[in-house]
């Protein structure tokens, strides 16, 4: 075994063939990789990964075969807060915050603690600036000078930023992914543990983070290079003696991005305030944040489902980000967590290290529940994106006379008709209901079948849901914890309450810890809490309708609007399904998602204010401004 761990062949060398895998001869077998011994945990890991990886037997080109077996290599990786990390964390292993270009210690001397879905232990701690929950208002930890401050130096970067040619922003940007994508091992560690997604979903988080940050910096230079010229003569009465200039400009000095933590960036809950609107921020936590981080160029800040974002700096403003990750947090009553928080500093760093101007970005962590009023309603923030659940319609009444950009989940509905690909929508069920442990606000949260077909449906995602993998994050497996101990009790208030009323288990219901087991209750009826609250677990309802009209009365019915589904092979029966649904995006024949990045992306109703998606983004976090030439006499282009 040790042989094997230190001496990796590629399939394609003599060292390894099979005769079936490549009709043709395979070329001359590259240098065997030679990796230092690991030790015995990491010799089991390597021989099972190796050993699954030679069962692949679909024809490849012998350059997939290297990038595959690359991947599943296993490799002592640099850990969180190591090696260019170093800075972010303090001789206490308490990880600082960010401000003024520099990583700092907070005065209130305090820490808080970041658990770890899997273990229930504590994993990280961040810095702890505490701010009175009762009168909103800091406490001598944080005093409201030292977050005025922060607004102050917020605007004096801004106007710096403001005066930086386009293409340099977007040189900084590509800069910063490029960093992204470098150190994106020891991002995507802090994924694992601080929310529990699998590892090979965390280090796709981490690249697609900074794929998004990369588009957002060619979005913008194209959107905020573009204006209009308007002619005065054609409106009725008026002669071409006006001409008008227009443009986008940067309207914010301060951009505060929320967001709400859960196994998907996108639902850990950040602070991020930009000193210029045309940045963005970063959102799943990685993928929400780097939304958000990446549309700095062209404006605030924007997104991100899990480390990812919507947007990237562009325009030149102030980001402060307050990280305080948590699931169904309320500012006033809620629990909180900080999972992702320090997912969300790593992702600042790569920033830091790009070399964008010093307090353009700050990242703060803290209790939602302590800061977020103080944050929300103070007069220098222009913006607001938030991701998550409740919160964001109590951010919404405090807000100002401010931008508001808010996705707050849903009950994404699957419309199954008689007619569909049965095989094609149990796949999808299964891929929509329970990735990511159904912590998706884009999973598949109700199944709306035809009666004629829910027999088979059932039995169909019964079968595929038995192959699903249940563990730890670490083994890549396809259920693992949920986000938290709280979010774990609310599904099974659903289950239990789903139970009482009849519903029918076609699974034993099995808890272990955080861990919940993929469950799927058929024959829900609407008096069920699960028939219309978001679980944002492994758990899916089967509600059986007779009718498509049943079926969109049911989705419409709900308070949420976010996205839903439809299979059926007429299309023309789907698109008109598709109008009557209110929801912001419907699939037709594929499960809810986001993405590609650049797709709008929004709720209706409780799901949301405004849109997300690159370009919605960066048009969130500017305005348009015109400049009109008055001419002496009418003035006309001659032919």
């Amino acid at each position: 075994m040790a042989q094997l761990a230190s001496r990796v062949a590629w399939p394609s060398s003599s060292l390894y063939k099979r005769p079936y895998r490549h009709s043709l001869p395979s070329p001359a077998p590259p240098p065997t990789l030679l990796l230092p011994p690991p030790s015995p945990l990491k010799q089991k890991q390597l021989l099972l990964v190796v050993c699954a990886a030679l069962q692949w037997t679909a024809p490849v080109s012998v350059e997939v075969e290297k990038r595959a077996l690359e991947a599943v290599i296993v490799k002592e990786s640099i850990m969180a807060g190591t090696g260019v990390f170093t800075d972010i964390v303090d001789e206490d292993q308490v990880f600082k915050y960010y401000a003024d270009g520099e990583w700092k210690k907070s005065a209130s001397g305090k820490a808080v603690s970041i658990v770890n879905p899997t273990t229930r232990k504590t994993q990280y701690k961040v810095q702890g600036r505490a701010f009175h929950s009762l009168c909103a208002v800091p406490t001598t930890a944080c005093t409201q000078e030292e977050v005025n401050k922060v607004m102050e130096v917020a605007k004096a970067a801004q106007k710096q930023w403001a005066r930086t040619p386009l293409w340099k922003r977007a040189e900084l940007l590509h800069k910063a992914a490029a960093i992204l994508k470098e150190h994106k091992d020891p991002i995507a560690e802090c994924l694992v543990k601080e929310i529990a997604k699998p590892a090979k979903d965390a280090v796709t988080e981490v690249v697609r983070s900074g794929d998004l940050v990369s588009y957002t910096a060619e979005e913008g230079v194209r959107i905020l290079a573009e204006g209009k010229l308007l002619l005065s003569d054609s409106f009725p009465g008026n002669e071409r003696s006006k001409y008008c200039l227009s443009s986008k400009v940067i309207f914010l000095s301060f951009f505060l991005s929320v967001t709400s933590s859960s196994k998907d960036p996108m639902h850990q809950i950040h602070w991020m305030f930009f000193a210029d609107p045309s940045w963005g921020c970063i959102g799943h936590p990685s993928f929400q944040l780097s939304c958000k981080l990446g549309g700095l160029q062209d404006c605030s800040c924007t997104n991100r489902r899990q480390l990812l974002g919507t947007q990237a700096p562009y325009s030149g403003m102030q980001i402060t980000l307050c990280s305080d990750p948590a699931s169904r947090i309320n500012f006033n009553c809620q629990s909180d967590l900080d999972q992702g928080a320090v997912a969300a500093l790593h992702m600042v760093h790569c920033f830091h290290l790009a070399g964008f101007p010093e307090g353009l970005i700050s990242c703060i962590t803290g209790k939602g529940s302590e800061i977020g009023d103080f944050l929300t309603m103070h007069p220098g923030v222009n913006c607001i994106s938030f991701t998550g659940g409740d919160t964001g319609i109590a951010i919404s009444k405090k807000a100002g006379m401010i931008p508001l950009q808010m996705e707050l989940g849903g009950k994404d509905a699957c419309i199954v008709l008689d007619d569909a690909d049965l095989e094609l929508v149990a796949s999808n069920i299964v891929k929509g209901g329970y990735s990511y442990s159904g912590q998706r606000c884009t999973a598949v949260k109700v199944v709306l079948v035809m009666e004629s077909v829910a027999d088979a449906i059932v039995e169909k995602v019964k079968a595929k849901m038995a192959k699903l993998s249940v563990g730890p994050p670490e083994e890549n497996c396809d259920i693992t914890p949920v986000v938290s101990e709280s979010s774990a009790n609310f599904i099974e208030g659903l289950v239990l309450d789903a139970k009482e009323k009849g519903a029918t288990f076609c699974q034993e219901y099995k808890r272990e810890g955080n861990l919940i087991w993929p469950l799927l209750l058929d024959h829900v009826r609407p008096d069920m809490r699960i028939a219309w609250e978001e679980p944002f677990g492994p758990v899916l309802p089967v509600i059986r309708v007779s009718s498509v009209e049943e079926a969109i009365h049911h989705c419409n019915a709900s308070n949420f609007g976010l996205q839903g589904c439809v299979f059926t092979k007429d299309i023309n029966k789907a698109i008109m399904i598709s109008d009557a649904m209110e929801s912001g995006t419907i699939q037709i024949n594929s499960a809810p998602a986001r993405g590609p990045d650049h797709f709008p992306f929004q709720g209706l109703k409780d799901s949301g204010i405004g849109s997300q998606g690159i370009t919605n983004s960066i048009n969130m976090m500017t305005k348009i401004k015109s400049t009109v030439i008055n001419l002496p006499s009418p003035s006309y282009t001659m032919g």
